[in-house]
């Protein structure tokens, strides 16, 4: 299908990607019109260049600056590159179609249906995956040119519902784009008197033209022309729907409220106000979050968990669907905000008239060429392959194909595999099309696929790299086995026993191999502790301590129900003693912070003592409560007449009858040597370095140390437990 993607920070192209196939809990739409969001969609092109945006954000320097610190140069330097010229990002988020598929888990909408939808990335395109939450049928009387405002309309009734507005309040909205227009034309629905302020005319004129109460020039004398309409009384609530670097639009807003008025901010404004004017008005400060309830929820947005009506009433799908009846109803109008039309394959044009303040540009809409589905008719078979480089494997090379292009990915798995000249790299799966061919052309793939079925269906691919989300991990290595693919799955291999055992089995059916991404087995640092500890003449105390402050809020790492941090992140330090030791763990006892608040997540702080089969002990301290700017792990051993410690990847450390230290500025994770031993293993057709074994005790030690934490009684670690029956 053809897409609008921005390459690089500049460029605005159309290119092929794969379609995208209905996942749980969503549909695929075939638009006929998407609306350009002219304010965040172009906020995101920088035509000035890159060293203007860091000139004003020089917390873009710092960013780079703590990625090389854990990268090096070179892979930040051609990270940047990519980021500044070749890499591929989704623009759009509101349009209206017919729904070509949806997933068995969706029962109330129908093949053929019309929909307004949205969402974050799902962008300008010939079909569009959104969850179910996030479309919203079309009543009869609305044209899909009309429709294709709903995300924005309801971005706008969001904004109206938190200004608490009654009838008679006298509204300002300042800031007559887009959303500001249709705020304008809700705060009359609901009653209030709109005001409509902007510092272009023809943005007045058009305000006025669609029903606005009043509308003026903002900036000088605005004071004195709201006073004027008010009885000096200045307005009862101020909503700001400006785009805007400085504060003047949120000062314009506290200089013309009431006593006691409402400011309601929903542009990206800054907020610098004068202290003792907002203390002596005693203004109430409002922000409105996109849609309503539900925006930026998972759970609601991906999956597909309503909000009760009885308590929240009104939802981000619910105000979709009520800006849609106030369209049929013409109680909201938005034609007259349409300035321009272009075809699909017209999008760079189209941007460049938005981008153009002599275009006159509001309401810009993208038209598509196919004829919609009907209800009753089968769709067009989906296109889930594109060719990208089309390059033959050699013989004697193994064909890798990758599962998930998220970061770590490309940051670590793509650069290693693309170094060993025995890897041909197959295919980049992604259920993101624009992301999969953007990884694709950027290390050479042969194809990208938005269907794992195309791609554990190709006789070229002999192993898959397996790097999606921690809760997908499971299913697609025993997916991949069962197609007769040699596995290298990220860590964790699996979140519970049942996935442990099936995985076990799989691998023993299909014969073939499954390497767990335990990478510190690999690193120059722990390779040299191993060493050391060779050396020892006894039982050892090992201590590591990990600070993971990234790992918090609605990150969805830090979500205990697919992982969390323990056994997302600490079944590294579980495996590592195993290593370091050549020994099994046998029991842990564990202590978490308390799980009864929010935040921080007590489940991912956790202390835990390992009694080892050899009589050593080994202790981790596992925290997403730290500060950043600590170091992230640190690992000490201590054996008869030896101390050794690493820390960061970066150092070594041993203190004995002879002293050594070895050090680096950069991190050194052993990803290349990781794949190298993966790879060689399948050539040689040897088993690897790290087994389906390692990945079962490892998520075992974890499960029991959870268990542990939450009964407060020392656990037993016994491998038998998940053995295959």
């Amino acid at each position: 299908m053809k897409q609008v993607i921005r390459k690089g920070l500049r460029d605005i192209i159309v290119d092929e990607v794969p379609d995208p196939i209905p996942i749980p809990h969503h549909v695929v739409v075939q638009p006929v019109c998407s609306l350009i969001s002219s304010g965040t969609e172009t906020a995101s092109i920088h035509q000035d260049g890159v060293l203007t945006e860091v000139a004003g954000n020089p917390s873009h320097l710092r960013t780079v600056w703590n990625v090389m610190k854990n990268v090096g140069p070179l892979a930040t330097l051609s990270e940047v590159r990519a980021k500044l010229s070749t890499d591929y990002a989704v623009l759009g988020y509101s349009g209206a179609g017919v729904i070509v598929a949806a997933h068995e888990t969706v029962r109330d909408l129908s093949v053929g249906d019309p929909v307004a939808y949205g969402g974050e990335g799902t962008g300008h395109g010939e079909r569009i995956l959104t969850g179910r939450h996030l479309v919203a049928r079309i009543p009869e009387g609305v044209a899909f040119d009309e429709a294709a405002f709903t995300t924005l309309g309801s971005i706008a009734m969001n904004a109206v519902r938190i200004a608490t507005i009654s009838v008679g309040d006298v509204v300002a909205v300042i800031g007559q784009g887009l959303v500001g227009q249709l705020i304008a034309q809700l705060v009359r629905v609901q009653g209030g008197v709109a005001v409509a302020v902007d510092l272009k005319q023809d943005r007045i004129d058009l305000a006025r033209r669609v029903g606005a109460d009043h509308a003026m020039l903002g900036g000088e004398g605005l004071r004195e022309s709201i006073a004027a309409i008010t009885n000096g009384r200045g307005v009862d609530c101020a909503i700001i729907a400006a785009a805007a670097k400085s504060s003047a639009p949120a000062r314009q807003a506290l200089e013309i409220c009431r006593d006691r008025g409402r400011i309601v901010v929903v542009g990206a404004v800054a907020l610098e106000f004068p202290w003792n004017d907002m203390y002596m008005k005693e203004i109430q400060l409002l922000m409105a979050r996109a849609y309503g309830p539900g925006s930026y929820d998972p759970a609601y947005e991906r999956g597909g968990q309503d909000y009760p009506a009885a308590y929240v009433r009104w939802t981000e799908n619910r105000n979709m669907e009520e800006f849609l009846r106030l369209l049929a109803r013409r109680r909201a109008d938005v034609r007259p905000l349409i300035t321009h039309r272009f075809a699909l394959d017209e999008a760079p044009r189209a941007y460049d008239t938005i981008l153009n303040p002599a275009s006159g540009s509001l309401g810009v809409v993208l038209e598509y060429p196919d004829t919609p589905v009907a209800r009753g008719t089968r769709p067009p078979r989906p296109v889930t392959v594109i060719p990208v480089t089309a390059v033959p494997k050699q013989e004697g090379q193994v064909g890798i194909a990758l599962i998930g292009a998220g970061n770590l990915a490309k940051w670590a798995h793509l650069p290693a595999l693309k170094k060993l000249p025995r890897v041909s790299l197959r295919a980049i799966y992604s259920a993101s099309g624009a992301r999969g061919k953007s990884y694709a052309k950027r290390f050479g793939a042969s194809y990208c696929a938005s269907d794992l079925a195309e791609v554990l269906a190709d006789a070229s691919v002999d192993a898959v790299c397996i790097a999606s989300r921690n809760q997908e991990h499971a299913a697609q290595a025993e997916a991949a086995l069962r197609a007769g693919k040699h596995v290298f799955v990220e860590k964790p291999m699996a979140l519970t026993e049942d996935e442990c055992r099936r995985l076990l089995e799989a691998v023993e059916r299909s014969g073939k191999f499954l390497a767990v991404g335990f990478n510190r087995r690999f690193a120059p640092c722990y390779v040299d502790l191993k060493k050391a500890l060779a050396r020892r003449g006894g039982p050892v105390v090992i201590c590591a301590r990990v600070n993971s402050p990234g790992i918090s809020g609605s990150y969805w790492m830090a979500d205990p129900a697919i992982g969390g941090a323990i056994l997302g992140e600490a079944c590294h330090f579980v495996d590592l003693f195993r290593w370091l030791l050549d020994s099994e763990i046998t029991s842990v006892s564990a202590y978490s912070l308390p799980t009864d608040s929010k935040e921080p997540i007590g489940q991912n702080n956790m202390a835990a003592s390992f009694r080892m089969a050899d009589g050593s002990v080994a202790n981790l301290t596992y925290c997403t409560v730290g500060s950043r700017t600590s170091g992230g792990e640190r690992v000490e051993v201590f054996a008869p007449g030896i101390a050794a410690s690493t820390e960061d990847f970066k150092t070594f450390t041993l203190s004995g009858a002879t002293r050594s230290r070895r050090s680096s500025w950069w991190a050194e994770k052993g990803y290349l040597a990781q794949f190298d031993d993966f790879t060689e293993a399948i050539a040689a057709g040897r088993s690897p370095q790290v087994t389906v074994r390692d990945g079962a005790v490892a998520t075992l030690a974890c499960l029991r140390m959870l268990d542990s934490a939450r009964d407060l009684t020392p656990r037993d670690v016994i491998f038998r437990d998940i053995s295959p029956v």
